[in-house]
């Protein structure tokens, strides 16, 4: 048994907890975790303990306990920012990616109710997990449509060749026989060239679904709605700047110097370029 497992025998749940953040800074996550259980025994009506024990699963990449903590911490405290940012982040990583967006989004709100400074740890966790359940979304997209190319391509065939029996039985010569056929065959050719040609701009539009980088805020990585650009020569969305003005500090978020409201200016050449992607790409508003 090791010597801080014999000093916690008498402490309180808050000094357990206090022992346990200790430890979790030494990152000696499972002590810690031994630590924020012996808490919550002595003390199960705080939602913190779970929360901090849900991250160092989360260190540990233990998904599942981290849900159960976040959940009960969720119960006693629905408005708690970590219990949602952790669930967000683990449901994350098993694959529940709806939920996982719901949770990340419910804790980016209440972060900016409370004016909580996460810094842009939850609206970046936020960002990966709508891509992440973009990309499956594609993926999914990608094979329903090569599986109805695959489909048509069959069926286009098979009339080819129902066509070219139901000629066979025909009481025709053979040379108009053999014209009929090379028509019908012909059509077919015409039929599969104009459905890959189809199929082909299919792929073109395909390769083009993913958001550029330079089109996103630096803040909160969503597509920049009204991009305003500082001094410093970055643009930002001008509602994420100010929020993070007034709730973090007046400086430029990347550069550090110093900034003030009434320095940024509208970027209209972004926009431009903005809406013109908008306009050839609608479902990026959903990404």
């Amino acid at each position: 048994m090791s010597k801080h497992m014999y000093s916690t025998v008498n402490l309180s749940d808050k000094e357990l907890k206090e022992q346990g953040n200790r430890l979790y800074n030494l990152r000696k996550y499972e002590e810690a975790i031994n630590c924020y259980s012996k808490a919550i025994i002595k003390n199960p009506d705080v939602a913190h303990y779970f929360t901090n024990r849900a991250l160092c699963y989360l260190k540990l990449l233990k998904w599942d306990n981290a849900c159960v903590d976040c959940r009960r911490a969720l119960d006693m405290d629905p408005n708690i920012v970590k219990g949602h940012f952790f669930l967000g982040q683990a449901l994350s990583e098993i694959g529940s990616l709806d939920e996982a967006v719901k949770h990340l989004q419910r804790a980016l709100d209440l972060a900016k109710e409370q004016k909580m400074n996460f810094g842009d740890d939850i609206a970046c966790q936020l960002r990966a997990a709508r891509k992440k359940r973009f990309s499956i979304q594609e993926e999914k997209r990608i094979c329903q449509e090569i599986e109805l190319q695959s489909y048509l391509h069959k069926l286009i065939k098979e009339d080819k060749e129902r066509q070219i029996n139901d000629l066979r039985l025909d009481e025709i010569d053979d040379r108009n026989r053999k014209e009929r056929i090379m028509e019908i065959e012909e059509k077919c050719d015409a039929y599969l060239s104009e459905l890959n040609s189809l199929f082909q701009k299919v792929d073109d539009r395909r390769r083009k679904r993913e958001v550029p980088d330079y089109l996103c805020g630096k803040i909160s990585f969503e597509i920049l709605q009204d991009p305003v650009i500082t001094p410093s020569g970055i643009t930002y969305d001008k509602k994420d700047l100010e929020e993070h003005l007034q709730r973090v500090g007046h400086f430029d978020p990347v550069t550090r110097v110093k900034l003030t409201t009434d320095q940024l200016i509208p970027n209209f050449a972004m926009k431009e370029v903005v809406d013109s992607f908008l306009a050839e790409n609608e479902w990026a508003l959903d990404y």
